[in-house]
This record gives C-alpha cells, sequence and structure tokens, in this order.
C-alpha cells in the first residue's frame, strides 16, 4: 500500500470543520482582580535588592488604578532625580534611597508598616 492509498482511505490528517482557533490573548487589556484602597489604608513595605550589583529599592503592594500609580512613581522619580518602573503592585527605584522615598510618601498622606 502505497502513500496514495492510505490518504485515500483518510490516514492522513482530517482538514474538515471549521474549529480553527487562532486567537491571540490580548496582554494589554486583560482584567486584573484588584481591589482599590485609599491611602490612608495601604500599609506599604520596603525592600532592598541588588540587581547586577547595583541597588533596588522596591516600594510596595500599591492596590491603586494604573495611572494612579503611574503618577506615584513621575512624583517619586522627579523628587529623587532617578530612575523607577512598575512591576504589578511594586514600584522599583533605582538606589538606596529608602529614608528619602518614606519622607515624600508620608508627606502624601501614606502610611508604613513599622
Amino acid at each position: 500500500m502505497n502513500l496514495a492509498d492510505k490518504l485515500a482511505q483518510s490516514f492522513g490528517s482530517k482538514l474538515e470543520g471549521d474549529i480553527f482557533d487562532t486567537k491571540k490573548e490580548d496582554k494589554k487589556n486583560k482584567e486584573k482582580s484588584l481591589e482599590i484602597l485609599s491611602k490612608n489604608q495601604h500599609q506599604l513595605v520596603f525592600t532592598f535588592e541588588k540587581r547586577k550589583g547595583k541597588p533596588v529599592t522596591l516600594v510596595g503592594r500599591f492596590y491603586l488604578a494604573e495611572n494612579e500609580k503611574k503618577e506615584i512613581l513621575k512624583l517619586l522619580k522627579k523628587k529623587l532625580a532617578c530612575g523607577g518602573s512598575i512591576n504589578n503592585e511594586f514600584i522599583e527605584l533605582q538606589g538606596d534611597i529608602k529614608d528619602k522615598i518614606k519622607a515624600i510618601l508620608e508627606n502624601e498622606g501614606w502610611k508604613f508598616k513599622k
């Protein structure tokens, strides 16, 4: 039995039907189950890491809308003259600047864990 005979007996792949799911997952518009809290309900925590020998300070768990996190990041980057980014609920800032961040955010009305 040669290949043509096998294909004629439908041993090959079946291409009938219209069930071809080619949709891509839209990563930008994912729904996040994230509760939004006010400033005085947050209990922010600091984490310090070294990445490739350079210090990085993480401030976090901000349970806010994305645009509000961006505003806080912009404020901190401007006042501290450093780089930074948002990673999930944490704000990452370049340098070991825990005390300066705490002073700025306390003036804005944020609370920290003792």
